[in-house]
């Protein structure tokens, strides 16, 4: 079986269809179901690259007589049946002659479903190898008018092959094989040249095949660069339609022209584009950051999310002698987030609220002698009514001081007294108000986690790391102020230090602003942190020592686990196309 390709942050196109090794494989049965051992025949033909390189044929004995019907469509008699192997004889020389092939067959969900019930009977691991079925690839490729049927005979019938089928396994293999040759001849007209995209061709039929505008769109391709980077689609105003990112930006945008692509808003896109610019990075980093700066400076209406990546929520303490939590889109010192919607940002405000003593209400206090009514929350004791004069300005600075520790990561005690009463409710058998509790702790302590890191890291004024190409290089980068300011390489061979001190001489200078993450956008920090503390990044020098809180949330992973195993989504997180 073809392993499957890893999930990279970089788009591939594919496995070139030279590259394909396909095991063409055809059952008789005795007309049975998959249920029971009802095969009687077994033939199978590998080939690559349009090279025949080996053959397995065999009779099975299904321990049963063959009807007559079947006998007079096959040929296949009972008697010729006796000697041979039974099944689970053959099942181990059969995976073994599949490993490490794509399985193809005229209707294969006929001859997959009898391999798989088979192995599952007779305990044998079906290895669930990448399926073709030819029958559905005709459709897709052929018209209804040159193949109104697309049975194997008459398939046979219209590419002339010298193998006719007869209802025998190897004969019927082998003219399947000629005419998934003929079909591949075809497809190259269709834009297809991976395995991946001859598979969705297959499974899709004739619904996502390329137009003849689309067709002609690939020599927008044709120019660029087979290097990684960010590309631009433009339409007919040089305006930016959509924009993405690839380790090999010619073969991407090639894709882009073919049956593979199947997204309507992407296969219209297309066909309104006149142009693709492209941007040469240095590495994935680069990529990422140039494609979220692009994405934010252009707002391409094909791009469906994060085409807002400076967009986000925060929580904070409004600037009042009382001070109440607000939900604001600009954060500033002090504040917690950013988080993706305005909803996760109010569920911390309720999180907040029980670790620390601050007012509910929204109304304004004046500063001197306020003459409120005291509201039903401080009846209840969960406020001390600052609104009626029963709690002087000086001690509601006590819990303001209280939120800003907090947040900062400098006191977790309220995160402590929290995580008390979890337990005790639990201990009194309230399950239910417990487990909201707990989900609402847990949600805040990833609110702050996320806070503090890219705070912290938001905060210095340079950091270089290097992190290893896998080809015994180093992808380097310069941050500033949670910024990417330069990016480079040194590949194998190359000393690295010479390339680094010339890369942070000629970074960009950063100027911080103001608010937690110092004026840079939220996404850009988070794809940095996620490149420095993943991959074997090493930290080259910090500008002054990179250190994140002793008494931040990130201590509190291990409870958060403990406590609801299920893994806890980051309110703040958004996804690229």
């Amino acid at each position: 079986m073809l392993p499957a390709a890893p999930q990279l942050s970089f788009d591939e196109l594919g496995t070139p269809l030279r590259e394909v090794t396909f095991v063409v494989v055809d059952l008789e049965t005795t007309g049975g179901s998959a249920d029971r051992d009802a095969i009687t025949e077994i033939g199978a033909v590998k080939v690559r690259g349009g090279e025949r390189m080996g053959e397995l044929a065999t009779l099975i004995d299904p321990a049963t007589t063959v009807p007559p019907n079947i006998v007079a469509l096959t040929g296949i008699t009972t008697a010729m049946l006796r000697t041979a192997p039974p099944l689970p004889q053959v099942l181990p020389s059969l995976l073994e002659f599949l490993s490490g092939a794509v399985l193809v067959a005229h209707n294969a969900g006929f001859d997959t479903g009898f391999l798989r019930a088979a192995c599952d009977r007779h305990g044998y691991r079906w290895p669930r190898p990448p399926t073709l079925c030819t029958a559905r690839l005709a459709r897709a490729v052929l018209t209804r008018a040159e193949a109104p049927s697309v049975r194997l005979g008459a398939l046979a019938q219209l590419f002339g092959t010298r193998t006719r089928p007869v209802h025998r396994a190897l004969a019927d293999a082998r003219a399947t094989v000629e005419v998934l040759h003929h079909l591949l001849e075809r497809i190259g007209n269709l834009g297809v040249q991976s395995l991946e995209e001859l598979l969705a061709l297959a499974r899709d039929a004739s619904a996502h095949r390329p137009t003849q505008r689309m067709r002609q769109q690939r020599r927008l391709a044709e120019h660029l660069p087979s290097a990684a980077g960010v590309y631009l689609f433009r339409g007919p105003g040089a305006e930016v339609l959509y924009v993405g990112t690839s380790g090999d930006l010619r073969r991407r945008v090639r894709s882009y022209f073919t049956a593979s692509e199947r997204r309507r808003r992407i296969r219209e896109m297309v066909e309104l584009a006149e142009r693709v610019d492209t941007v040469v990075c240095a590495h994935a980093l680069e990529a990422g950051v140039r494609e979220l700066r692009l994405l934010a400076a252009h707002r391409p209406r094909y791009n469906r999310r994060s085409r807002h990546p400076d967009r986000g929520w925060w929580v904070v303490p409004t600037l009042e002698t009382f001070p109440r939590l607000s939900v604001v889109t600009t954060g500033r010192d002090g504040a917690l987030g950013p988080f993706g919607s305005r909803r996760a940002a109010a569920e911390a405000v309720e999180a907040l609220l029980d670790a620390v003593p601050l007012r509910h209400c929204t109304q304004r206090i004046p500063a001197r002698a306020p003459a409120g009514t005291p509201c039903v929350l401080f009846e209840l004791g969960r406020c001390r009514a600052p609104c009626a004069g029963h709690q002087p300005a000086e001690h509601y600075a006590v819990a303001v001081e209280a939120l800003r520790r907090l947040v900062e990561g400098r006191d977790d005690a309220a995160l402590h007294a929290l995580a008390a009463e979890v337990a005790a409710l639990a201990d009194r058998r309230r399950y239910e108000s417990a487990a909201r509790r707990r989900d609402r702790l847990a949600g805040l302590i990833v609110a702050l986690e996320r806070t503090q890191r890219l705070g912290t890291l938001a905060a210095l004024p340079e950091v270089v790391g290097a992190r290893p190409d896998g080809q015994g290089g180093w992808e380097l980068a310069t941050i500033r102020y949670g910024r990417l300011a330069g990016a480079d390489v040194a590949r194998r061979g190359t000393p690295p230090m010479p390339v680094v001190d010339a890369l942070r001489q000629g970074a960009q200078v950063i100027i911080p602003g103001s608010g937690p993450l110092r004026g840079a956008p939220a996404e850009e920090v988070r794809l940095v942190y996620r490149w420095l503390t993943t991959g074997g990044t090493r930290l080259v020098h910090t500008e002054p020592n990179w250190a994140e809180p002793a008494r931040g949330a990130a201590a509190w992973g291990a409870w958060v686990v403990r406590a609801r195993p299920r893994p806890v989504r980051d309110p703040g997180a958004t996804v690229l196309d």
